[in-house]
């Protein structure tokens, strides 16, 4: 991105970025997403005569970190962990490579010392199920070495078993697997993470696996498939899975294909801050035919939720191609809404998501009305005491508090809530000029600029201005670098379109405000005429 442009040509500069960004968003089925270290490590294990199979290994060697664990931050790390140790113990009773036993020896040691104290799980998908068919596995593995000793592993064959952490639910693992032995049919939200079932999930009578596999996640449909998924299988489900790994050279996605999500985020990112771009028409049709009783999915193999429905709502209001709401109403429960039915813990970003599609359409409506005062409420309510919200959607608070910030600054008057809000941004910024909850990030950098120039009733202050621009600053330096995995689905991934949607429209907004764009192009002045 180009730093000379804030000041000028950057409105022109930033159209012509997300121009090209729908542009390859349209001609893309399965979106712009990171590798995942939990899914490549479940897919490496299940389907090796697959093709990619040598570059997961790869990817898997390659990705593990200095103290043996791989993913992370924190307990962020379990999961991918336990997947990629449990994996390449598979693949080193295959090959006995070497590399592979000193990965497996690195891998153990981590688990052991992180299950060995107090383990507080993430918030991400059905953590609580798959930690302890892992924990199982790698045990199952480990007994195996008393009679069959492996190269690099001779001091784990001493009896020693991984613990369960606490939250997790084996006893419930275990029952689910009791009743698909004997016909039973998981609800279709699990069949994201079909895998959990170990052999049982081959061939599940439940589960059909088309041309976008199982559950849009290619573990389960690795593991739906189980020694079918092989090179020569002409399957659409077993090309599928060759589809998804073609992006990243074996590594796969957490999800694929994501395009609903994908297209709902970027086109409701670059409409509500006004950037003149012309979207495709095969966009807006796409996200209206994706409709149905229920709303949307994110993907193909993904049953509908309000976060998506409302989010997909909001976009083809702000396009002028208002649908109806009426599919929203069913995920209402009291004052607030439901990502999924009989969700565990609601979500912030999704009701405020549903706060933001609702206030795109006329208000004349009494239900609706209510409904947003209500949502207004609701969401003041769950803000921390530092000003911040947190949710199970994301990893950072920037996300979450940014979204809220925009829905209610939506709804008109400006609150409190937003005032504590940049009032915490203010006091969070990184001296580089960054914003992230571990490290700056352009991702999070972008969500806070947003906070501070969206936010309404701010009067024109210095203090917000000044942190603002050196946000700005970062993200023209940091240029197209790659942003950290912070999103929630099995284990952390990057949404690259959404992220860089994101950072195009943190710009724009702060192109469009004279004081913070004139702060921003002094400094660049000053930065050029010091290295001249």
């Amino acid at each position: 991105m180009c730093a000379a442009a804030i000041s000028g040509g950057c409105t022109m500069n930033l159209a012509n970025q997300a121009q090209r960004l729908l542009a390859g968003m349209a001609t893309d089925s399965f979106g712009d997403f990171s590798a995942s270290l939990y899914e490549t490590g479940r897919v490496a294990a299940l389907a090796p005569l697959l093709q990619g199979h040598e570059g997961r290994i790869r990817f898997l060697l390659h990705e593990q970190g200095s103290d043996g664990s791989w993913g992370g931050p924190g307990e962020y790390a379990l999961l991918p962990t336990l997947s990629a140790t449990e994996a390449l113990f598979t693949e080193l009773s295959r090959t006995a490579d070497t590399r592979v036993g000193t990965a497996v020896h690195r891998g153990l040691e981590a688990l052991f010392a992180k299950l060995g104290g107090e383990v507080s799980l993430p918030d991400t998908v059905a953590i609580e199920l798959l930690v302890p068919w892992l924990v199982s596995a790698l045990n199952t593995h480990l007994a195996a070495l008393e009679t069959k000793p492996l190269p690099g592993l001779e001091i784990w064959r001493d009896g020693k078993r991984l613990p369960c952490p606490g939250g997790t639910y084996p006893e419930l693992l275990v029952h689910l697997r009791e009743a698909v032995e004997h016909g039973a049919v998981l609800p279709e939200k699990l069949w994201h993470s079909l895998e959990m079932l170990g052999p049982l999930a081959q061939g599940a009578s439940f589960v059909r696996a088309g041309r976008f596999g199982v559950g849009c996640s290619p573990a389960a449909t690795a593991a739906w498939f189980g020694t079918g998924a092989r090179r020569g299988n002409p399957h659409p489900g077993v090309r599928y899975l060759e589809q998804v790994q073609a992006r990243h050279g074996g590594p796969v996605p957490v999800a694929a294909p994501l395009d609903v999500f994908e297209r709902a985020w970027v086109l409701t990112t670059f409409t509500d801050v006004g950037l003149p771009v012309a979207v495709p028409f095969e966009l807006v049709e796409g996200l209206r035919s994706a409709f149905g009783e229920s709303g949307v999915a994110g993907g193909a193999g993904l049953p509908p939720d309000a976060d998506d429905t409302s989010t997909a709502l909001h976009a083809l209001a702000n396009l002028g191609m208002p649908y109806p709401l009426d599919s929203l109403w069913e995920y209402q429960v009291d004052e607030h809404f439901s990502t999924f039915p009989e969700e565990r813990t609601p979500s912030v970003t999704t009701n405020a998501h549903v706060l933001q599609a609702l206030a795109a359409y006329p208000r004349g409506d009494r239900r609706t009305a209510d409904t947003m005062l209500g949502l207004t409420e609701w969401l003041c309510g769950q803000q921390h005491a530092d000003g911040s919200w947190t949710d199970k959607w994301h990893a950072s608070p920037y996300y979450a508090t940014a979204t809220c910030v925009v829905a209610l600054a939506g709804c008109g008057e400006s609150t409190a809530a937003e005032r504590k809000a940049v009032r915490w941004v203010l006091e969070t910024q990184h001296a580089n000029g960054a914003w992230g909850f571990w490290d700056g990030t352009t991702e999070e950098t972008a969500f806070a600029v947003q906070i501070l120039l969206r936010a309404k009733g701010i009067r024109p202050d210095a203090a917000i201005e000044q942190a603002a621009a050196r946000g700005c600053s970062y993200l023209l330096e940091a240029g197209d670098a790659p942003s950290p995995p912070l999103w929630h689905d099995k284990d952390l991934y990057t949404p690259g379109r959404i992220v860089r949607a994101e950072t195009i429209a943190a710009l724009h907004v702060a192109g469009t405000n004279p004081r913070v764009a004139a702060r921003l192009a002094r400094s660049h002045a000053e930065r050029a005429g010091r290295t001249a």
